[in-house]
């Protein structure tokens, strides 16, 4: 059935996409594919995360990424998305994206997409992953451009980037920057000396009281682990969400031999929690706190979904506080 819009002008504006893109029968390259080979550009097909093939763009120019690990990963690879989905807690796109996705317009938050705004871009692509909600309306997406789902809930980081990768044609550049990334992965764990093998925390501050993130193999737990450093018992294993409350009557339970601190937005955000964090009876006990290893991240980097970026930056954090200096 064809998706209807509300209002008038926004009903020529998806008109518009549709044309672009190609509807009807809900294939999800349709009449793109055909424009896109008649201009001379050709269509691909990949296969999204449910299995479906889609007819893709060859070289896209209008790339919409309605998740934060899809946004990471276009811009790792040099593209430069016209639409995007802002970041956890944010106005605009996740922080620490916020300086290579400066053309970016908002079209979304986690929770859902604002089609009007999507449709009047006229993409040629868009991409989501199910860290979203905009995996609810996916047959409506692909009614306005070719749509795909890189990856399912929790899939590795790693392996949501590869199919961003491919969906934008740079597989091969996506493979290069693993391979350059793994190479500094190395040469960082060589340098941990003393702090080999250490107890890593890594905690939000929000509302008073701290939450377990970056559990699992997302770019948090992952990045850790491939660096030889250990999670707190209570940090082991896949997360039941994407955060974890923990009781201020169990703040033991976040210590370690290195405590990574955040709060849900940028470092100024993560400084602030750590003062109110100080306030709380107990906190200053914590053996990280005594050796004064409490390190203030980025939230919007550590705290995010995830993607080639983030964890970039957590092996750059982690660099600076752990590795030997020379």
């Amino acid at each position: 059935m064809r998706y209807r819009r509300p209002a008038a002008l926004l009903t020529v504006a998806l008109a518009g996409a549709l044309t672009l893109a190609g509807c009807g029968d809900g294939d999800s390259g349709g009449k793109a594919g055909a424009d896109a080979k008649a201009a001379g550009s050709g269509t691909r097909t990949v296969t999204d995360a449910n299995g479906k093939k889609v007819d893709v763009p060859a070289a896209p120019k209008k790339v919409v990424t309605l998740s934060e690990p899809t946004l990471d990963a276009a811009l790792a690879l040099g593209a430069h998305p016209i639409g995007a989905t802002s970041g956890r807690g944010q106005n605009g796109v996740a922080g620490y994206l916020a300086p290579k996705a400066k053309d970016a317009q908002i079209v979304a938050n986690v929770a859902e997409p604002d089609l009007d705004k999507l449709a009047a871009l006229r993409p040629d692509l868009i991409l989501l992953d199910e860290t979203v909600g905009a995996k609810r309306v996916q047959d409506k997406l692909s009614r306005i451009a070719p749509t795909v789902l890189t990856a399912k809930l929790n899939a590795p980081w790693r392996d949501a980037f590869t199919a961003t990768a491919d969906a934008l044609g740079k597989k091969a550049d996506g493979q290069k920057w693993l391979d350059t990334f793994d190479a500094r992965l190395k040469t960082v764990k060589n340098e941990l000396g003393d702090n080999a093998g250490a107890v890593t925390s890594v905690i939000r501050w929000q509302n008073g009281a701290p939450s377990v993130v970056g559990k699992g193999k997302g770019h948090v737990g992952d990045t850790l682990t491939a660096l030889g450093l250990k999670r707190p018992q209570g940090q082991q294993g896949e997360s039941s969400g994407h955060s974890e409350p923990v009781s201020l009557e169990r703040l033991e339970t976040i210590d370690g031999d290195w405590l990574f601190l955040g709060a849900l937005g940028d470092k100024a955000a993560g400084e602030k929690g750590l003062k109110e964090a100080t306030a709380v009876p107990n906190f200053g006990k914590l053996k990280a706190v005594e050796k004064h290893h409490v390190v203030v991240i980025d939230g919007s980097a550590w705290n995010s979904s995830g993607g080639p970026l983030a964890a970039e930056a957590v092996l750059t954090d982690v660099e600076k506080a752990l590795a030997k200096k020379s």
